[in-house]
């Protein structure tokens, strides 16, 4: 039976929760070690971003391709693939002599968390039930996800000054190691269903080559700037691929993503929300490091250990965020927290070139942290709430695809308007207005995304799975891998 296949939800829980902290530590731990990459490898300077961005741009573009592998292939098999790819590629990083050889790990290291986030996500809305069980499953993964990407700036500063900026890729390996060991003694692998349906392999290609282009397109602003040719071909040649991809995606009997999901106001609305709310944090950890070292002149260790107060908050919201959903609608959760991490943001526009930890960082970082996790925290519930269980993995790909494209171009472009506001000055005064004006742009994104939570999410909980066309598979629930 589909409900015997579940395997031990603690065990579950604990393999998902260590893989999606790995994956989210990765979008953060090599930041602070970038300068020490630069000398150790000698990159060119425009090649530096790249060790950033691949990783970005390999996640995002094939997350939706991980997640309908989940549901064909079984979500088990696609974790451990994913994270064996993961763990091999961050030792091929760790080993890097040269710097196309660490741009390729990083590059292998997003395809591998792009199989195995949407995995892990699978298969904890699939092994918990929809309301107070998943709600409290969806909390620790939640925190989990939030302390690893703020732990990887701590992480990446501590390895990078004491050890070396090698172990900011070989940290990974034990705790890849962990998460195998615990999906492979305590999820079964499930079987195949009777009448599989084939990947839909023009949806695949069209929504890769689509997402892909589009992170390209911006995150290269930083160095073409958004009046170039090839920014805006690029950008075109995107738009094209993903509207291709939604009249292609309604005429398939077996989409990579079913477009009558986004019928759904709760999978929509949570969608957009994750979209902003990402754009908002990825920008304040990239502005707020760079605010500690170049402007109060902080190192890489301090910078990192500055950030604990900010990961305390993040945990610190998601557990509240769980006591509320259990009882009431994640939108409860969603929209003060929205508000909250707003004012934290505000607050962070006003730094100082002259100003300190204290007095400029530590309050905004708790308050913009403790809203985040409000945020974030319930919006994976909301995103797959109705959904039915043969579609997790299209719904989970969907919303990690969200958060992923929000925190890669909302960075991208955020940081292009602060470096255009600088332009070619390089004192601490000049610095700090731009960091500032990308903090209080970031601001904004909160409150669009609290406007989007009270105008798209319902009032109330949807209790029956969203309607989806018959297919011979649907009648195969019992062998539904997992």
């Amino acid at each position: 039976m589909y409900r015997n296949s579940r395997g031990r939800p603690g065990v579950v829980l604990a393999a998902a929760a260590v893989a999606q902290f790995v994956v989210a530590l990765d979008m953060s731990v090599v930041n602070v070690a970038l300068p020490a990459i630069r000398t150790a490898l000698e990159f060119a300077p425009l090649d530096l971003s790249w060790v950033v961005h691949v990783y970005a741009l390999t996640f995002g573009g094939f997350l939706l391709l991980g997640g309908r592998a989940c549901d064909l292939y079984g979500r088990r098999r696609m974790f451990v693939l994913g994270l064996t790819a993961f763990g091999l590629c961050s030792l091929m990083g760790g080993l890097a002599q040269a710097p196309w050889q660490l741009i390729s790990a990083r590059a292998g290291q997003g395809l591998g968390a792009a199989a195995a986030a949407p995995a892990a996500l699978a298969m904890l809305t699939t092994t918990f039930a929809e309301g107070p069980p998943r709600v409290r499953a969806l909390g620790v993964w939640s925190a989990v996800n939030a302390a690893g990407g703020a732990l990887g700036v701590l992480a990446g500063g501590l390895l990078t000054e004491y050890v070396g900026w090698r172990w900011v890729m070989l940290i990974n390996l034990p705790i890849v190691a962990a998460a195998l060991a615990l999906v492979l003694t305590g999820v079964p692998a499930g079987a195949p269903p009777a009448g599989r349906e084939r990947l839909d392999a023009l949806g695949a290609v069209l929504a890769t080559g689509g997402v892909g282009l589009l992170v390209l397109g911006v995150v290269r602003t930083d160095t073409l700037g958004w009046g170039s040719t090839t920014t805006w071909a690029t950008l075109a040649a995107a738009a094209v691929l993903l509207v291709a991809f939604v009249l292609a995606e309604s005429r398939v009997t077996a989409p990579l993503l079913r477009l009558g999901l986004l019928r759904s106001r709760w999978l929509a609305g949570a969608n957009v929300v994750v979209f902003l709310a990402a754009a908002g944090q990825f920008t304040a950890f990239y502005f707020v490091s760079l605010y500690m070292q170049q402007v109060l002149g902080m190192g890489a260790a301090a910078t990192g250990t500055a950030f604990l107060p900010f990961s305390l908050g993040l945990i610190a919201g998601t557990i509240v965020a769980t006591r509320i959903t259990t009882s009431r609608t994640p939108r409860a959760s969603l929209v003060p927290g929205a508000l909250l991490a707003a004012a934290g943001l505000a607050w962070f526009a006003l730094i100082s070139p002259d100003g300190s930890f204290l007095t400029d960082v530590l309050g905004p970082s708790l308050l913009t942290s403790v809203g985040a996790g409000l945020v974030l925290a319930p919006v994976a519930g909301a995103a797959t709430t109705g959904v039915a269980p043969r579609e997790a993995g299209m719904a989970t790909g969907l919303m990690n695809s969200s958060r992923q494209l929000g925190g890669s171009i909302g960075l991208a472009a955020l940081a292009t308007l602060a470096a255009h506001h600088t332009g070619t000055a390089t004192d601490p005064a000049a610095l700090n207005g731009g960091y500032a004006l990308g903090l209080a742009i970031a601001a904004a994104l909160f409150l669009v995304a609290a406007v989007v939570a009270i105008g798209v999410l319902p009032r109330h909980r949807a209790v029956a799975p969203l309607p989806r066309p018959s297919t011979p598979a649907d009648n195969q629930l019992e062998g539904t891998p997992s």
